[in-house]
């Protein structure tokens, strides 16, 4: 039998302190970027498990994060939250850190639970998804002092994100619109139509703001105040937008979601079914979309699920020389595809 690794063993086999190996474990900040990598390869290779009631004695410290999990909607882009739920759970394992879920009906509700979770299961801190206008999550667990980061930056008119008092990531969806839309314009439409949600959502408005920005630059003199269309996010409301949208003279459509757009080309292909490739554009770049060729925008989901759990264990374990950015507005990206492979027998392009 193999005999079993213990932290003096590792230390010794690697040539290092027993506390070297400690704080890569528990507090990796301290340890050069060199030595971490080789002592955590080691540790790997090792089957090396660190006793977790051992370590929450000397840490002080759970070793649990927790967030809240939202029910899918039409299980398309339901999957860009399941991306950023796995890679944040592997991200936190790396680091020593189980991720406890829960469920919530509002923030209200949510917030009850942050109480009830702290009381009862002593958590170590929280990631915020979904942000959105005058989010009172973030007020209260400012007030409280409790650990958290917020996938998703501040939404305010009165005050820049960069200067909010809480860490945060997120993706810059306006830079993909606008790159949805100038390509658009770049192909001779003029009327670059856009299908989102209701105001509010702050992503939502993120991304119509990205839209209305390149019409501004792109389409001077084309009246397009009228060439947009808000509905709840499904499929069935892509279809009625983009009616309303044709109806108003779009030749094309830059949609706040691939649900918006499946629907969006579905439409399209039903009122003109001579244009050829429906002029349509997503958002998330879901794995529905790449299956039917749909032009998507994509997100640096994992990066993001990363440097959410380097923020956070960061403020548990204390910041040293390789603190991490604390507002991180990470760049989406436009793929480009032909529409409906089945169909067309066309091939992604770039």
């Amino acid at each position: 039998m193999t005999p079993k690794h213990t932290l003096v063993s590792l230390a010794n086999e690697l040539g290092v302190s027993r506390q070297t190996v400690s704080n890569a474990i528990n507090s990796p900040h301290r340890v050069k970027p060199e030595t971490l990598e080789r002592v955590r390869a080691a540790i790997s290779e090792a089957g090396y498990r660190p006793s977790a009631a051992g370590r929450q004695l000397r840490t002080r410290r759970s070793m649990d994060l927790a967030m809240r999990l939202y029910p899918s909607t039409d299980g398309i882009n339901g999957s860009i939250l399941d991306r950023f739920l796995h890679s944040l759970t592997e991200s936190a394992q790396l680091e020593g850190y189980r991720l406890t879920l829960f469920t919530a009906d509002d923030d209200a509700d949510e917030i009850s639970e942050y109480e009830q979770l702290l009381d009862t299961a002593d958590l170590d801190g929280f990631v915020l998804t979904n942000t959105h206008h005058a989010d009172a999550r973030t007020d209260w667990l400012l007030e409280r002092e409790v650990p958290f980061v917020a996938f998703g930056r501040p939404w305010s008119a009165r005050s820049d994100p960069f200067d909010a008092a809480h860490a945060w990531v997120d993706i810059d969806g306006g830079a993909g619109t606008a790159a949805a839309t100038e390509m658009f314009l770049a192909r001779g439409h003029r009327k670059v139509g856009f299908l989102g949600w209701p105001e509010g959502s702050g992503a939502g408005d993120d991304r119509r703001s990205g839209w209305r920005r390149a019409m501004a630059a792109g389409a001077a003199g084309t009246d397009f105040a009228a060439l947009t269309v808000s509905v709840e996010d499904s499929v069935r409301n892509g279809v009625r937008g983009a009616e309303a949208l044709v109806a108003q003279g779009a030749t094309a459509i830059v949609c706040a979601s691939d649900s918006l757009a499946l629907g969006a080309a579905a439409a399209w292909r039903q009122l003109m079914p001579d244009a050829g490739e429906p002029a349509v554009v997503g958002f998330d770049d879901t794995p529905v979309a790449a299956a039917v060729g749909l032009s998507s925008v994509s997100q640096p989901i994992e990066a993001a699920a990363q440097h959410t759990v380097s923020l956070l264990t960061h403020q548990l374990t204390g910041y040293g020389q390789t603190e991490p950015e604390q507002h991180l507005l990470l760049k989406s990206e436009l793929v480009h595809r032909r529409s409906d492979p089945f169909i067309t027998r066309g091939e992604p392009v770039s």
